[in-house]
């Protein structure tokens, strides 16, 4: 098993990281901090394989944690899961030894792509017989590239569907998403059902007076 540490400063944002690596197969978490001193701590005492670590911590940077690991010599890898979108700052995370570089907010099947290519990535061993075995190593790390929405997901839509959702932090049920947007009920429930399938949406069944329970949906922050 590939052991993950979680760090991220946002209890509830963590917990949600920590769920998403426990799903994925081959991958355990050996731990959740809070802050860049107690990740370089929990790194010298136990066994990480990779960290998956914010960016942005109440003491310091996550930069710094990656050049803290490297200077006491610790092995483990490190997935930057972080809203800092500087171009300057994803370049020093390659040089700091950042294997993958992941935006937030992002969805369970982003993070699992991510990992699932850093666990091909770990798997490569032995001797190269030539430059295309060098190249299919590092290639794993980059899977190819793909369209980010599926057919019948329209980017403008969602978006649209985003924002209302976020406008009412009680949620709302497909209806009020459809009268909100100025979509059908059937197209604003197939777009929340996306949402809630990718993790950047909670479902709640709401019980009337009489009836079905009728389905609420909420932003996930």
């Amino acid at each position: 098993m590939i052991r993950v540490l979680v760090v991220e400063d946002d209890p509830v944002v963590a917990e949600a990281h920590r769920q998403y690596v426990s799903r994925v197969a081959g991958f355990t978490v050996a731990g959740v901090v809070h802050s860049g001193t107690d990740a370089v701590r929990f790194c010298e005492r136990e066994s990480v394989d990779v960290v998956l670590l914010d960016f942005y911590l109440p003491d310091t940077h996550g930069l710094a944690v990656c050049r803290a690991l490297r200077t006491a010599g610790n092995p483990a890898d490190v997935i930057a899961v972080t809203s800092v979108r500087d171009l300057t700052v994803v370049k020093a995370a390659v040089s700091a030894g950042v294997v993958h570089y992941l935006l937030k907010p992002f969805t369970f099947a982003s993070l699992r792509e991510k990992l699932e290519s850093y666990a091909r990535f770990r798997r490569s061993s032995g001797q190269a017989a030539d430059q295309a075995d060098v190249d299919r190593t590092l290639a794993a790390l980059r899977p190819a590239a793909r369209g980010s929405l599926p057919k019948g997901i329209s980017g403008p839509t969602l978006d649209a569907i985003v924002l209302a959702l976020r406008a009412e932090r009680d949620g709302l049920p497909a209806g009020a998403v459809a009268d909100a947007t100025g979509v059908s009920r059937v197209t604003a429930r197939r777009y929340l059902e996306y949402l809630a399938d990718h993790g950047l949406a909670d479902r709640e069944p709401r019980y009337g007076q009489v009836g079905r329970p009728e389905v609420w949906y909420r932003a996930v922050s």
